[in-house]
C-alpha cells in the first residue's frame, strides 16, 4: 500500500496545533492557507505546516497520526522544535 503525509499545522511558534493525515499535502496545505477548510484550521488561522512525515505504508501513516494526537501539546512541540527551531512554514518547501 502506498503511504500518506502526517502533518501538523499551527498558527504560530507554540499556538494551537492540529495533526492530520493527507495523500497530496501540498493540495492541503494550500487550502489551509487559503482558508478553504472548515474546522479548527480555519477557525484558529492555522496556515503554518511545521511538521510533516511521509511513513511507507498508509497503516503506519495513520497510526502515526494516531500516536501524535494522543501525545501530551508539550511532546509535539518538542518535536518539531527539535526539527526545526524556527518553526518555519515548510509550504514553500514542498516538491509539487
Amino acid at each position: 500500500m502506498r503511504g500518506g503525509w502526517v502533518y501538523i499545522m499551527t498558527n504560530r511558534r507554540n499556538g494551537t496545533l492540529t495533526v492530520a493525515v493527507m495523500a497530496n499535502l501540498g493540495r492541503r496545505a494550500c487550502e489551509h492557507r487559503e482558508g478553504l477548510v472548515e474546522g479548527l484550521t480555519r477557525r484558529c488561522g492555522l496556515k503554518r505546516l511545521v511538521l510533516r512525515a511521509f511513513p511507507d505504508d498508509i497503516r503506519a501513516t495513520i497510526q502515526r497520526e494516531s500516536n501524535i494526537k494522543h501525545w501530551p501539546r508539550a511532546w509535539k512541540a518538542r518535536v518539531i522544535h527539535t526539527e526545526h527551531l524556527e518553526w518555519r512554514n515548510l509550504f514553500d518547501e514542498l516538491n509539487w
